[in-house]
Order: structure tokens, then C-alpha cells, then sequence
């Protein structure tokens, strides 16, 4: 189609062409891009300072700190490569997922439409300069700070600045002046004689949100030197808090870190009662909590979770929120908006219907003049679904549609708002036009058509009004100054229609002699004919339904749409309906009208239709209250508080608004509703394999203690010198702990309920971790007394190792088989971990420096044995679901 008229639209900048790109080159060199400054990452001195902050990190400095006081360097150097090995791993982790969040923010980029050399193109918001005419619509947000130089019905909501919940008013503020250059047209934009307060309701702040309406900006600062950059710069050095389940594994850590201290002061004091030397002793317990806590926790609770956020990002899902990768697996309850979400968001006009005697062309006139979608294909307006079905069915019955509007010049409006479900426009009449000979005042004159309360000028002048929404609100005798019998007729039309699940629009029009003084004030019209259009549901939506449904997520679909239409999509996407869609409200006012039901009333059904943004808040608070964990699903501005308000938001990327991608903490890059569901999964595999890791490597810190306390008590006075300990302690933790992280979810995980969002990471593991812990101990001890006082060490180091990695590799998931070349990680790290522990008693200088002996064959046939009794006892009392 070509270029839509200037003329034709009244929120476009008249006479404004824009820069060109040679200016836009000069003006991006002086100013920079539009972005806003970013914290330098830390260094690597203060990474690591980070990492050392973690309870079970300080407890081996502490340890560190005591071996060198009494001169032990030995089991200080190995303490120090546990702190060493473990912090370049947390690092290293750190970096690659600071990394792999700036690459994943390259994704949803946010883009804006700008005129430049004299046509509209989409250009990124870090291209704009000042100057630049940025086109405004709903659901946009402002990319730099600017001041409106025309539109209408402009509302933005400013609550990110201002604190100030309610969207404020914008008007345009009068150009002054011919262009010269790029900065004087800047400078030139604003009258200085306006006073300051119609400046201010002119001034648009980059971030904030166009709640409604429409309009043309020009750009006076980007950057850093906008109002959003300049409070950016405040931030910048602030360090990001921690995730909900990073603060639990902290206080985990704490205390496992409070309980080793305890229990190894226990092995101290009972050491020296034997008569044991105190320096041995005291050696011999900080080497018990080295080993006693799993300090590779931080670690695999970091790992696990950006390694799922690349994992999602490679699944469609950008995760904009760390915290929503752990909090995806708990969620109970999915509610999902309609169009966009369960259906394509692409209308299509099924049928029309008429009052007997008016004609279809008339019908195909007034949506082409009451729409507002560009007719620009480069670098046109962006479309709406419905706007853009009408304006092509339009053109497919013969209508001229850049004609018309181009003779019917739009002279105001009344935008389209989700709390009216109503669009008005007013439009010029020319003596040619089909609606001239019925024009109320032909000689009517006036000197500005755009005057409040006054007509247009020229032959055959008047104002045409045309009207459009839901039947509901058109088709009402206030309305309408139609037969009632007519009325009730299309009423009937309408219903059956939405039956269908059809969407049904009320088209009305009607003819004044002057521009109303009041934009609101629209004049009783008369009914020319109603437009059906169908939004077919995806292909993929019902089997995603199904998917949540089996992973004991229930699904809801809360709309704005007319209940018959809610029940026709949640029907074919197999939602339950139970009894029917419910509707919270009849008509669209403020306040629910008498016997609709209430919110409260409506939040235990899971089709709810003409729910205003206001009850899609009120409905996500009730389902949080009833102890749902709740994720909203939606793509519009309308959407954005629900979406906010969530536990879990997840907007659509390529359809939704910058608004509602804004308020979302996960952005699906492909619009599909089954990437929900993946999503869904990730989160529950890094929960799933943070319990693992924690039964594995707590068992295995509490088999050593076992070890050290039982020890005495069979004639074995130090079952393992306190190098040796740390020794299977790195060999164990660092390699299979990290590989663990990085398991596969097990079968049937997404066939389950979700687990309870208070649950503790150790619930249901207790008594399965102390057997682990009693088996390894068991083997290691014996094998030490059977080998004697010279190979004992030795031969318990053997065992003690051989069966931690065993255990390890009986937790692992069931279902590594589908991880590819994943699939080899842990068997790699065990077997990494298995060399280390061989070369210990096996490599002289190392031996020499753990105090190790290279033992017989009978005691590496009994750490065979060990490890094969901690695999079968960890195979046998394995949580079916971890």
C-alpha cells in the first residue's frame, strides 16, 4: 500500500520531515548512544573478595589461618588449593554468566519508529540523537527524553519516576520557527514564552509507558543525559541483590558450617582425653570441617542456574530475572491473556452483517476512516491485528482505502481504551463524498477545522463521526438512535456470532454540522453494521495446555474478550470450563454493576472474560493468597501490571509491547506458549539438582566425621592423617559437585505436581544422607583396620574416596541419556576425581606430602568393594523425585 497521507492522520508532526541521515551521523557523534550508562564489571580482586564471603569459604580460612599458626605449611597448602580451586571455579562461573546475560539482553533489544529522510522507518533505540520525530503509540515505551510536538489522546504513566500510580496527560506543545539546522530546529521546538507548567505537560521522560494514545515526539536527550540515564548513573557500582534461593543456600551454608565446627570440637575434645598430641588434634579438626562442609555449594547453586538460563535462552526464553529460573519449578497456576498468548493475535474477517436495507459499502467505509493502522508498508505504522483485518477486507471489497482517508480528513478522535471498548473519530466531509447529500449544514463556515466548536469549511462540509466496539457498548438505546426492534435484532446477531467464538465489532455512524466542544461529547448514531473476525488459537497452544496440566500446573485464561469468545478459544486449547466462562463484568464502568460477580467470587473459576486490567491484578492477589505461585502470561500494556504483579511474569518478544517485556522476568523470544513449559522444566531441574548435589556432598562430609569419631572407639586412634582428609575433600567436591549441577531432569519430574514453594532444600533427604554417611564410613573404617596401622591411612583414603564418587555416580539422573555429549560430564569429572585420589598414594611426592603409603592389592580390592557397597545403598534409597 502507499505512504498513508500526513494530513490524514492528526497525531503526526505536519510539516516535520525528520533528519536525515547525514545529520543523524553528526548528531550520534557529538551525543553517543542512547543508552544508559553501565556499571563497569568488577574486577577480578573484588570477584573474588565476593566468593570468599560464603559461611562455608570463611570456615576454611579460618582453618587456613589456625594450620599456619602452628606451622603445619603442608595442610595449610592444601587447604589453600581447596580455597584456591574452588574460588577460580566461582570466578570463572561468575564471568561466563555476566557474559551470557549481556549476550542474552542482545535479544530483546527494544526498537523505535522514527521519520527520517522523509519516510518512517524502525531504527534501535541506542541509534536515536536528539531531533530525531519518534511515532508514540499505546503499550510503547518512551526510548529518550522528548517533547510531544503532536498527537492525541497521549496518556503516559510515569509511576517509574514519580512514584505517582496514575497515568498523566500529555498535550503537544506549538512549533515555532522554520528548520535551519538540526540543533536550532531542536532548540526551536518549544516556544520559550510557554509557560512552564504547558512545557511540562508537553515533556515525555525516557522508560516511562504510553498508557494511551498516540502522538509524534521530538528527542531532546538520550543517554545519560536523559532523566532515566541520570538516575542510572546513581546506580551504577550498585551490586545486584542475591536470588531467593541463593540467600536459602546461604543460611544453609551457615549452618552446616555451625554444626561442623560443633562436631569436630567433639573429635578435638575426645582426642585429647586419649592423650592424643593437642597440635595433632587441633589439626585433625580443622581438617574434619574442611571436610564436614560442602563448600562447593556456592558453586553448583551459581552454576546450576545460569547454566539454565543459557539452557533457556537456547529454548526461546530470555530470563531477565536470575530468581525466576528457581521460582519457574514451583509454579501452581499459569494464567494466560488470549490474543497473542493462546491464539495467533493474526484477525480475520468471517462475516459481516448489515440492518436490512443499508449497504455494505457503507460498513467497509466507515472501518477504513474509524481504524487506525498505516497505510505505509516502508516504514509504516506498526499494525494492530484487528485494525489491520479490517482495512484489508476493506480493500478486498473495492474500497479505496489511501483515497477515502485522503478525502475524509481525520479531525479528532476518541482513541480506543480496554476500560470503554470504544473508538470515535470525526473526519472532514467533501462535496464528493458518498455521505455529502445528507450533510446537516452545507453552508456552515469556519476558519480552523480543528477549532473547538466550529464546522469545516468548503461545499458539502459537515462532520462525519464514526464509531466502533463492543456490541455491548454500541449497541445500547443511549447509543444508538436506531428502531429498538433493530437494535434488539443486532443484539440477538451479535450474540450468535460470539457463540461461535467469534470477536464482534458494532460499527455506527452519523453526521454533525461542528466539531463537538468536548471530544467525549459523541452524538446518538445510527447502526450500520456489525463485523465479525476470528483469532484462530495456535497450533501449539492445546498440547502446551496439556503439557501444564500434566506437570500439575493449572491453566486460566483471563481476558477482555466477551465470555463467548473466552469459551470458544478455552474449548479448543482444552481448558476446563466447567460450567462457562464467567464474565466479571457485563458493561465496561468502573465499578462491577449490580449481580456481576466479584473478583473474589470468580478466582476458583479458570475462564474469566471482560476482566479490566484493575481485576487481573485483583485475581493474581486472590490465587496468591490461596497459596498459588502464580506466572501471568500476556503481551500487551494492559498486561503489564498483571505481569508485574506475578510471581513469574512471562511476556511475548516479538509481539508484545515494550511495556509488558519491561514488566516481565522472562521475555519468550518465540511467542510460543509451549517455551512456558520448558521453562517450567529448567526451573525444576535446578532445584532437583541442588538437592542432589546437597545429599551427595553433606553425606559425604558427615561420613568423614562418622569416620574420625568411630575410629577411636575400634582401635584405630586417626583413621586419616589431616592432609589426606582435605585431599579427598577437593578431589570429591570440586570435580563431581560442579558435574552435578548439570544433570538432566529426572523421568516423569514434569508428569508431577510442583513442589511446595516453602519447601526446605533438605526435606525428605535427612535419614538418606545419614545412611549414605553410616555405609561409606562403615567400609573406610574397616578397611582400615584390616589393613593395619601402616597401610590403614592409605587404604581408608581409598575407600573413604572410591565411595563418594560411587555415590555420586548412583544420584545421578536417570534421564542423562538425552543430554548428548552432556551426557559424559559427570563421568568425566569422576573420573578426573578418581586419578587425583589414585596419584595420592600412588605419585611419590604428592604420597610424601599427604603422608600415604602405596598400599596392597588387597586394599584397593577393598575401596573396589566400598565403592560398590555406596553405589548399591545410593541406588536403593535415591529419592524417586529429587
Amino acid at each position: 500500500m502507499p505512504t498513508r497521507a500526513a494530513s490524514a492522520d492528526p497525531a503526526a508532526a505536519p510539516g516535520m520531515p525528520g533528519l536525515d541521515s547525514a545529520e543523524v551521523a553528526r548528531l550520534r557523534a557529538v551525543h553517543g548512544p542512547n543508552a544508559i550508562p553501565e556499571a563497569r564489571p568488577p574486577s577480578v580482586g573484588v570477584r573474588v573478595l565476593r566468593s570468599l564471603r560464603d559461611p562455608l569459604v570463611l570456615v576454611l580460612l579460618a582453618a587456613l589461618v589456625l594450620t599456619l599458626v602452628t606451622t603445619d605449611l603442608t595442610d595449610a597448602a592444601v587447604i589453600a588449593l581447596v580455597v584456591v580451586v574452588n574460588t577460580t571455579l566461582a570466578v570463572r562461573q561468575e564471568v561466563n554468566a555476566d557474559r551470557a546475560v549481556r549476550a542474552l539482553s542482545s535479544l530483546v533489544t527494544p526498537s523505535a519508529t522514527v521519520t527520517r529522510d522523509g519516510r518512517e522507518q524502525t531504527v534501535s533505540v541506542r541509534d536515536l540523537v536528539p531531533g530525531d520525530l519518534v511515532h508514540l503509540r499505546q503499550g510503547d515505551l518512551v526510548p529518550a527524553d522528548a517533547v510531544l510536538v503532536a498527537g492525541t489522546g497521549v496518556t503516559v504513566g510515569e509511576s517509574m519516576l514519580t512514584g505517582e500510580s496514575e497515568p498523566v496527560g500529555k498535550a503537544p506543545a506549538p512549533p515555532t520557527g522554520p528548520r535551519t539546522t538540526p540543533d536550532a530546529q531542536l532548540d526551536a521546538t518549544v516556544d520559550p514564552s510557554v509557560e512552564a507548567a504547558a512545557l511540562e505537560a508537553a515533556t515525555l521522560y525516557a522508560g516511562t509507558a504510553v498508557v494511551r494514545g498516540r502522538g509524534t515526539a521530538r528527542v531532546t536527550a538520550t543517554g545519560s543525559a536523559s532523566a532515566t540515564g541520570r538516575i542510572a548513573a546513581l546506580m551504577v557500582g550498585t551490586q545486584q541483590r542475591r536470588t531467593p534461593l541463593q540467600l536459602r543456600m546461604s543460611r544453609l551454608s551457615g549452618h552446616l558450617a555451625v554444626a561442623a565446627v560443633v562436631l569436630c570440637s567433639l573429635v578435638f575434645a575426645l582426642g585429647l582425653l586419649r592423650g592424643e598430641p593437642v597440635e595433632r588434634m587441633l589439626l585433625t579438626g580443622v581438617s574434619l570441617i574442611v571436610a564436614a562442609v560442602p563448600e562447593s555449594l556456592p558453586l553448583v547453586v551459581t552454576l546450576s542456574m545460569a547454566l539454565a538460563a543459557r539452557r533457556m535462552a537456547s529454548r526461546h526464553a530470555v530470563v531477565r530475572n536470575l530468581a525466576a529460573v528457581e521460582t519457574l519449578g514451583s509454579v501452581t497456576l499459569l494464567a494466560t491473556d488470549k490474543t497473542g498468548t493462546l491464539t495467533e493475535g493474526l484477525m480475520a474477517v468471517s462475516s459481516t452483517w448489515q440492518p436490512e436495507g443499508a449497504s455494505p459499502e457503507s460498513l467497509m467505509r466507515a472501518v477504513v476512516l474509524c481504524n487506525d493502522v498505516g497505510d505505509g508498508v516502508d516504514g509504516g505504522l506498526r499494525h494492530d491485528p484487528t485494525e489491520s483485518a479490517l482495512l484489508d477486507t476493506a480493500g478486498a471489497a473495492g474500497v479505496d482505502t489511501v483515497g477515502l482517508r485522503a478525502a475524509h480528513r481525520r479531525l479528532a478522535e476518541v482513541p480506543f481504551d480496554s476500560r470503554t471498548k470504544r473508538m470515535t473519530t470525526w473526519h472532514a466531509v467533501p462535496q464528493e463524498s458518498p455521505w455529502a447529500s445528507d450533510a446537516p449544514d452545507p453552508q456552515a463556515t469556519g476558519t480552523d477545522p480543528l477549532a473547538t466548536g466550529t464546522s469545516v469549511q468548503g461545499p458539502g462540509s459537515g462532520v462525519l463521526v464514526v464509531s466502533k466496539g463492543a456490541p455491548e457498548v454500541m449497541l445500547r438505546p443511549d447509543v444508538l438512535d436506531d428502531p429498538p426492534e433493530l437494535v434488539a435484532e443486532a443484539l440477538e446477531q451479535a450474540s450468535t456470532l460470539a457463540a461461535a467464538g467469534e470477536r464482534v465489532l458494532a460499527v455506527a455512524i452519523g453526521r454533525v454540522g461542528a466539531l463537538p466542544a468536548l471530544a467525549a461529547d459523541v452524538p446518538r448514531l445510527h447502526l450500520t453494521g456489525l463485523v465479525a473476525l476470528r483469532d484462530l488459537p495456535r497450533a501449539a497452544a492445546a498440547e502446551a495446555v496439556a503439557a501444564c496440566q500434566r506437570a500439575g500446573i493449572e491453566v486460566g485464561l483471563v481476558t477482555g474478550d466477551h465470555p463467548a469468545t473466552a469459551w470458544a478459544v478455552a474449548r479448543a486449547v482444552n481448558i476446563p470450563v466447567g460450567s462457562g466462562p464467567v464474565a466479571l463484568h457485563q458493561v465496561p464502568e468502573p465499578q462491577t454493576p449490580a449481580g456481576a460477580p466479584g473478583v473474589a467470587e470468580v478466582s476458583r473459576h479458570r475462564v474469566i472474560a471482560r476482566a479490566t486490567p484493575a481485576d487481573k491484578l485483583e485475581l493474581i492477589s486472590a490465587w496468591q493468597h490461596a497459596g498459588h505461585v502464580v506466572a501471568m502470561l500476556g503481551d500487551g500494556v494492559n498486561d503489564a501490571p498483571a505481569l508485574h504483579r506475578a510471581d513469574i511474569g512471562v511476556a511475548m518478544g516479538r509481539r508484545g509491547t515494550e511495556v509488558a517485556r519491561e514488566a516481565a522476568d522472562v521475555i519468550l523470544t518465540d511467542d510460543n506458549l509451549g517455551t512456558v513449559v520448558a521453562a517450567v522444566e529448567e526451573g525444576r531441574r535446578v532445584y532437583a539438582n541442588i538437592r542432589r548435589f546437597l545429599l551427595y556432598g553433606i553425606s559425604g562430609g558427615a561420613a568423614e566425621i562418622l569416620l574420625m569419631l568411630a575410629g577411636p572407639l575400634v582401635g584405630v586412634p586417626l583413621p586419616l592423617l589431616p592432609a589426606q582428609i582435605l585431599w579427598v575433600n577437593l578431589v570429591t567436591h570440586s570435580f563431581a559437585g560442579a558435574a552435578l549441577g548439570a544433570e538432566a531432569l529426572e523421568d516423569g519430574a514434569m508428569t508431577r505436581g510442583p513442589r511446595p514453594p516453602r519447601q526446605n532444600a533438605l526435606d525428605g533427604l535427612w535419614w538418606r544422607l545419614g545412611l549414605l554417611a553410616a555405609v561409606v564410613a562403615s567400609a573406610a573404617l574397616a578397611g582400615a583396620v584390616v589393613a593395619g596401622d601402616h597401610f590403614g591411612p592409605s587404604t581408608a583414603l581409598l575407600a573413604l574416596g572410591v565411595g563418594q564418587l560411587c555415590v555420586a555416580l548412583a544420584l545421578r539422573s536417570r534421564t542423562a541419556r538425552h543430554l548428548g555429549r552432556q551426557r559424559l560430564v559427570l563421568p568425566g569429572a569422576l573420573a578426573a576425581a578418581g586419578l587425583l585420589l589414585v596419584a595420592a598414594v600412588t605419585v611419590p611426592p604428592l604420597a610424601q606430602l599427604l603422608g600415604a603409603h602405596l598400599p596392597p592389592l588387597s586394599s584397593w580390592a577393598w575401596a573396589a568393594g566400598s565403592g560398590l557397597a555406596a553405589y548399591v545403598a545410593a541406588r536403593l534409597v535415591r529419592p524417586s523425585s529429587l
